[in-house]
């Protein structure tokens, strides 16, 4: 084995297309050269053929995580997904070190990408609640919420160190309270007194928390501090109406995302009813009507029924609110399609009856497998 630091190409396979230009040198086990960077891999037979060879490759010529993702075949997109989700689930749940703030850099880079190469992929994953990742409530909760405040932001025509900032403050604004968050959402009593006490300081200890680790950004700690703030002082722990926009919409999208993550004393709300709740409770500011838009009515990832009986699963958001592009999942009289079909609601012959709960469906089908539904138009 050579004294160089290397990997086995078939660890980095999301890298490599048969017919596209390798992005890096390929070497035999021994470290002899066999492809060099900009050759081609003929077929997939061929690129077979290099995994079972135990083909090399060197990792300080492997692509930046941003790259990967933009490389990536589209559907190996869901596969991505679920490993950086479960990554940056880790870097949560750990407690904060004096490492803590380049892991949750080198967890966070990949994510962002991912919804920048495909946002209605990104969308699907807080419908779906982190397709295929292996996460804890918490974490899941605090990765919905980033996602959602990433792609608003963007929506918002904020700039890129902006957007970046806001996916930060919404993935560690809840760091101090994961595992209680993970209990209440078992529980089906009202939380007790020191529950309630810690979800009222919460705030104030993930600053604490996240100023131990390191992290002296004061428009970071701030939005953490204010993110249950509210603009007509009803908000918590200082009831002030001075709101950081970093928390403002860090807050809005964190209630937004509750509505659609069940719990133990209810079920999650339909994507539909939830942006109509957002949209009347708050119906002014102009960060609700930019979720709501981003959104839309029927958002990549929830169940919906066709006035023609067939059950479908939005798959993209289209170029009217109501007209998404679907895959129905049974027939006109519910029986499974051995192969689900893709198509675009018209509003006319093709239209959308209504949103369907999960549990309505009566389907089991594997999340990574509905998630691949979306990238395979």
């Amino acid at each position: 084995m050579p004294t160089m630091p290397y990997a086995e190409l078939s660890t980095v396979k999301h890298c490599v297309q048969p017919g596209i230009a390798l992005p890096f040198n390929v070497r035999d086990a021994d470290g002899t050269l066999l492809l060099a960077r900009g050759q081609l891999v003929e077929s997939q037979v061929h690129l077979e053929a290099l995994f079972r060879r135990g083909a090399l490759v060197d990792i300080t010529e492997l692509p930046s995580a941003t790259d990967t993702v933009r490389m990536a075949p589209r559907e190996q997109l869901p596969q991505l997904w679920a490993g950086c989700m479960n990554r940056l689930s880790t870097v949560l749940s750990a407690d904060p070190g004096p490492d803590f703030v380049g892991a949750l850099d080198d967890a966070a880079v990949p994510v962002q990408a991912l919804i920048q190469r495909d946002p209605d992929l990104a969308i699907f994953q807080v419908l779906r609640r982190g397709a295929g990742a292996d996460t804890t409530y918490g974490a899941q909760r605090s990765l919905q919420t980033a996602i959602t405040s990433h792609l608003v932001a963007q929506r918002l025509g904020w700039d890129t160190d902006q957007c970046t900032l806001q996916f930060k403050v919404a993935l560690t604004m809840n760091i101090s309270m994961l595992e209680l968050q993970g209990k209440l959402s078992r529980q089906a009593t009202p939380p007790t007194p020191a529950q309630r006490h810690e979800l009222q300081t919460h705030p104030m200890r993930s600053v604490r928390m996240l100023e131990l680790a390191g992290i002296t950004d004061t428009d970071w700690l701030q939005a953490v501090l204010q993110h249950h703030e509210q603009e007509d002082g009803h908000g918590y722990p200082s009831g002030r109406t001075d709101v950081a926009d970093l928390a403002s919409l860090a807050r809005r999208a964190d209630v937004y995302t509750s509505k659609l993550a069940a719990r133990s004393t209810r079920d999650a709300l339909a994507a539909d009813l939830a942006g109509r709740q957002m949209f009347m409770q708050d119906p002014t500011h102009p960060i609700t009507t930019a979720l709501v838009r981003e959104f839309g009515i029927y958002p990549p990832g929830c169940y919906v029924r066709l006035v023609s009986g067939e059950l479908a699963i939005v798959v993209a958001r289209g170029d009217n609110i109501t007209m998404p592009v679907v895959t129905c999942l049974t027939t006109a009289s519910g029986l499974p399609l051995a192969e689900p079909l893709r198509c675009q609601i018209d509003g006319k012959a093709r239209a959308v009856a209504g949103v369907v709960s999960e549990h309505q469906t009566g389907l089991t089908l594997p999340m990574e497998r509905l998630a691949g539904l979306v990238t395979n138009g």
